[in-house]
């Protein structure tokens, strides 16, 4: 198995430690066709990309692209904010912005105090090996269902991932939606149980590096691993072995 393309690296805007064009011409020296950079959110409160600083970390994802050979895309690893799953990214921005990720974590400026249980309490149960209430798990489960429903998101990172939600819920509504799951190959986020149930649904996956330098740049052996050991068919992954993925948040930015 080979990535034909990483959607998901970080770089010294949000909590990376290389630049766009140092990701950009590791993608291109490894064979991959396609690299996106995509930032942690606006609303993180200590790794985010600041608004400030989005003009110049644009210019320098734009200067990457003309310095490689293959195309480097602006993104963005939006956080879900809150139940009635807000994002990030306003109307505005998406004229900015090529993919668009989004994902549950925990430093961020919630929605609403209560929202703040999606991944702060999340986080403190998984660490502390405690099970999640039920209403935790209605709570996360309609924050990932109307962060699909009501925003183009393209991929859903590390479901599940310090937060607990109905992950056969989230993927329906994914593969229904035309959103992909992530399968990150940086960390496990969905027991082999919990995947299998998730690939019963017939949503497509991506594989992607989440990679915070170089070294991980299109990298997918714990993913890869996993697949394998679930007996997920590769065809139902887009990204790999030569195939390209189709992004629903392009296709909504054509009928703007």
């Amino acid at each position: 198995m080979k990535l034909t393309a990483d959607y998901h690296t970080h770089t010294i805007y949000s909590d990376g430690k290389n630049t766009a064009l140092e990701n950009a011409r590791t993608a291109e020296e490894r064979g991959l066709r396609e690299i996106a950079i995509t930032e942690h959110g606006f609303s993180h409160r200590f790794r985010g990309l600041h608004r400030s600083e989005e003009l110049e970390w644009r210019k320098q994802v734009e200067e990457a692209d003309k310095l490689v050979s293959i195309p480097v895309l602006k993104g963005m690893e939006c956080n879900i904010r809150g139940i009635s799953g807000l994002c990030d990214f306003t109307q505005k921005d998406f004229e900015n912005f090529d993919v668009y990720l989004a994902g549950i974590h925990v430093v961020i400026r919630y929605e609403n105090f209560s929202d703040r249980k999606l991944g702060w309490s999340g986080w403190r149960r998984q660490l502390f090996g405690i099970g999640p209430s039920a209403s935790l798990v209605r709570d996360t489960t309609k924050a990932y269902l109307n962060a699909v429903e009501k925003n183009p998101i393209d991929v859903i990172t590390h479901l599940n991932f310090q937060c607990f939600s109905n992950v056969t819920e989230v993927a329906k509504c994914c593969r229904d939606y035309g959103t992909y799951i992530e399968i990150s190959s940086k960390k496990p986020h969905l027991t082999d149980e919990e995947l299998a149930a998730v690939a019963d649904t017939g949503v497509r996956f991506l594989v992607n590096s989440d990679a915070h330098s170089v070294g991980r740049i299109g990298d997918c052996k714990l993913a890869e691993e996993q697949i394998l050991r679930v007996g997920i068919p590769l065809d139902r992954i887009d990204n790999i072995d030569g195939r390209m993925p189709v992004f629903r948040f392009a296709e909504y930015k054509k009928h703007m």
